[in-house]
């Protein structure tokens, strides 16, 4: 038996999917209570469902339309929540993160005109993944301690965070000239 016929990788991915959704609300109120440590541990689980999710999608034949909706949905339902709490912190400027915000409202309402979902771009997942980065590097040294430690992992965490709002902001001009995939 082909091993596609066994599996329904569509709905393994969308299913990944869905748990990614979930985690934004445990995650917010581990960081909310001070719970550094479970909130680093559930981005580190959400960055390995982004990547698995994935997979599964190109397993099954690319995924779904719902699929490539919901994916950067969950991405952002993960990210933005440790982000704003980080700006809340006075680690990240508000300011860029409103620039980050508003991309991601952007290229949202630009993603409905296409039915297939239009699915993320290299770029974008390279911004995402590059997000993902920043905020493990900045929230690792708050769970841990250490000032030597905190100065490398803060520093990369921050190089991470401007290296992703600098290519989020092409990977949006990218998207509204050309549709590049």
């Amino acid at each position: 038996m082909h091993i596609k016929k066994l599996f329904n990788f569509e709905r393994i991915a969308n299913s990944i999917t869905v748990l990614r959704l979930v985690l934004g609300f445990p995650l917010l109120m581990s960081l909310a209570s001070g719970h550094i440590l479970t909130a680093w541990t559930l981005i580190i689980i959400g960055g390995i469902s982004d990547w698995l999710d994935g997979w599964f999608a190109r397993k099954g034949g690319r995924g779904s339309a719902w699929g490539a909706q919901m994916d950067p949905l969950a991405d952002k339902i993960m990210l933005l929540s440790p982000i704003l709490w980080l700006t809340y912190k006075d680690i990240i400027p508000l300011w860029s993160v409103w620039i980050l915000i508003s991309r991601e409202y952007l290229i949202t309402a630009w993603r409905g005109k296409y039915k297939d979902g239009a699915p993320a771009s290299r770029l974008a997942k390279v911004k995402t993944s590059l997000q993902f980065f920043c905020i493990i590097f900045l929230l690792w040294p708050l769970s841990i301690g250490g000032e030597s430690f905190y100065i490398i992992s803060s520093s990369l965490g921050i190089i991470f965070f401007w290296s992703s709002l600098f290519i989020s902001l092409i990977s949006a001009y990218n998207y509204i000239n050309n549709r590049s995939i």
